[in-house]
């Protein structure tokens, strides 16, 4: 296999806790080997105080050598202290201090923020908020002392006429068609991109009517192009009562800069506060990537900061730059100590430091030398994925052929098939949640029972248990008994990489079975359960807790919770596709001619679409 190009990242450590916090991230990141190249700069206060610009020369340099910048955290004071602090030689200079990250954004035309907000704990939400950066209420047109335009433009105003233009101030809402335009078709790709079927474009178009109504028209003409995209336009002042009572309703919210920047702090609240909160600035042409969290210098050098919003940082940006499986794994790694709190900061409820956090996070990764923290959680919370899929979508998976839901995996690049597990009850079709389950073999001298099926009192209804025993042969996992309760639980399906047994049984029930053999060996105190809600991986697919299981007479598939939707919008258009093929051959169309016209390459892409192609 060709190995990834290598990728160059600018790394700038800031300020205040910035410099311990990239350290701590950047050797957990080393754990997994990647093609990249770190080159580190400088940036921030100090070099404000010493040379007068906090992003000098020499670090402009650094950036346009490099493919992203990941950026720790930087210091901000207003205009009088900044002025205080330079060097004495430069003091009086007419030095203005300018953010860096609002000159990077700038200069590198990074116009679209980007902060996910996952739940971390349940997986009851994960949506993204998408600020617009370069224009709004923050394009910089902000004037105390009117000239003669902007007096003319607010003098009737009954406070401006009380305070006359030398003690009026005035701030520009700025929104052109080209920043709104840009910004937009950002946000249709990224929900594209991810599996998002509506889009929320968050404005206040009662109160601000031109400007809104402008983002309206905008809107309108620009989702023609997206019509699998559900969009609409709310209050920001809903948007954010929203985003605390039902999260899990927003796909992509879209703003603009001051809308975007009050919401996304928001979201970091909604999943647990700053410490976890990643963000990534996107341009056209440049990028960069940074915790949400300010520069906290009063902690700096006490061990005490959160790493984990500069460890999602760093999976964000592996995703921007092609490596979404170790972004995954990082994400993943995190996730599992940020649910164990066993191994958290003060502000997660922990007394643990800086570099302890790191190392959970790092030991969890694959490699990792130490046990993994998910032996610490309890059991059905430990691995689970950030996505909660609704209960609709997988009934819509449950009514699907896998042949077709394989086609829509397969068009996605995505391995799904558990290799060697067969249906041992001809005709089921089932879809449920992954609930992962994994043995191990126990000393047989030692005769103590191991109650080692007891897990199925808790598995919630809707659930598919997926059962890892290596595929032996040597005893077995599920029979008529477990069938009975599993019945009685509403449990959806069994996936057993192992052996079962009792099979007249279980098709009498008509319970969905799926399996890697059948024996009559017992399996009573020769395996013992090892853990429940972990990731286990059959074959070259990995299962994760909350993962769809789609199994029938075919075998079993996994969709990844993330891509549920999509998964089923896509097989959903080849059944169409196909049945659409099979109608056209029964009224005497040829079979190469029927498949040409309904774009049989292509299948997911749906018999409609084919057409429009052809002609």
């Amino acid at each position: 296999m060709k190995s990834a190009p290598r990728k160059s990242v600018a790394v700038l450590p800031g300020d205040g806790i910035g410099p311990e916090v990239v350290a701590a991230a950047l050797d957990t990141v080393e754990r997994l080997g990647l093609p990249l190249d770190f080159r580190f700069g400088e940036i921030g206060w100090e070099c404000w105080r010493q040379e007068g610009d906090p992003v000098p020369q020499r670090t402009w340099k650094l950036l346009e050598e490099t493919d992203t910048c990941l950026l720790g955290a930087i210091t901000s004071k207003p205009l009088r202290e900044a002025e205080a602090e330079l060097t004495p030689s430069l003091r009086g200079t007419g030095r203005k201090f300018v953010s860096p990250v609002i000159q990077l954004r700038q200069r590198l035309g990074l116009y679209a923020n980007i902060r996910p907000v996952t739940d971390l704990d349940h997986g009851r939400f994960d949506f993204t908020v998408i600020r617009e950066n370069t224009e709004g209420l923050y394009a910089g047109f902000d004037v105390h002392g009117l000239d003669e335009a902007l007096w003319n433009a607010v003098r009737e105003h009954p406070n401006a006429e009380a305070s006359g233009p030398d003690e009026s101030s005035v701030t520009l809402r700025l929104q052109t068609r080209f920043g709104i335009d840009r910004l937009l078709r950002f946000g249709f790709a990224h929900a594209e991109a991810h599996g998002r079927r509506r889009l929320t474009v968050v404005d206040k178009p009662m109160v601000l009517r031109q400007s809104g109504n402008h983002l309206r028209e905008r809107l309108e003409l620009i989702s023609r192009d997206h019509p699998d995209i559900e969009t609409e336009i709310l209050n920001v002042d809903a948007v954010a009562l929203w985003m605390v009572r039902r999260p899990e309703r927003f796909g992509v919210l879209v703003a603009e800069n001051m809308f975007g920047d009050i919401l996304s702090d928001l979201g970091a609240g909604v999943m647990g506060g700053l410490g976890l909160a990643p963000s990534g600035n996107i341009g056209d042409h440049g990028s960069y990537f940074e915790p949400v969290h300010g520069s906290a210098p009063a902690m700096a050098g006490q061990d005490r900061a959160n790493p984990m919003a500069m460890l999602l940082t760093v999976a964000q940006m592996l995703d921007h730059l092609g490596l979404p499986v170790p972004g995954a794994e990082l994400r993943d790694a995190v996730r599992t100590v940020a649910r164990a709190r066993t191994t958290v900061t003060y502000d997660l409820g922990g007394n643990a430091g800086t570099r302890e956090v790191a190392e959970a996070v790092a030991a969890g990764l694959p490699g990792g030398e130490a046990e993994s923290v998910a032996a610490e959680l309890p059991d059905a919370a430990a691995e689970s994925v950030a996505v909660a899929v609704p209960a609709d979508v997988v009934d819509r998976l449950a009514a699907l052929d896998t042949a077709s839901v394989s086609d829509a995996l397969d068009s996605l690049g995505i391995p799904g098939v558990l290799a060697g597990i067969s249906a041992r009850v001809p005709g089921a079709r089932t879809a449920g949640l992954a609930y992962t389950v994994t043995y191990q073999p126990v000393d047989r001298s030692d005769e103590r029972f191991r109650n080692a099926a007891d897990y199925l009192d808790d598995v919630p209804a809707g659930s598919f248990v997926v059962v890892d025993n290596g595929g032996s042969t040597t005893c077995t996992n599920w029979g008529s008994l477990l069938t009975s309760v599993a019945r009685s639980r509403g449990v959806r399906g069994t996936a057993l990489h192992g052996s079962a047994r009792d099979l007249a049984e279980i098709r009498a029930a008509g319970y969905p079975l799926f399996s890697t053999g059948a024996t009559m060996v017992s399996g009573k105190n020769r395996v013992e359960l090892a853990a429940t809600g972990r990731r286990v991986t059959i074959g070259a697919v990995t299962v994760r807790p909350g993962d769809v299981i789609v199994a029938d007479d075919n075998g079993v598939l996994v969709v990844p919770a993330e891509r549920a939707a999509e998964v089923a919008d896509r097989a959903e258009r080849v059944e169409g596709t196909e049945s659409a093929i099979a109608e056209a051959v029964g009224t005497g169309l040829r079979l190469d001619e029927a498949r040409r016209r309904f774009g049989y390459a292509r299948p997911w892409e749906g018999p409609a679409d084919a057409e429009s192609r052809d002609a």
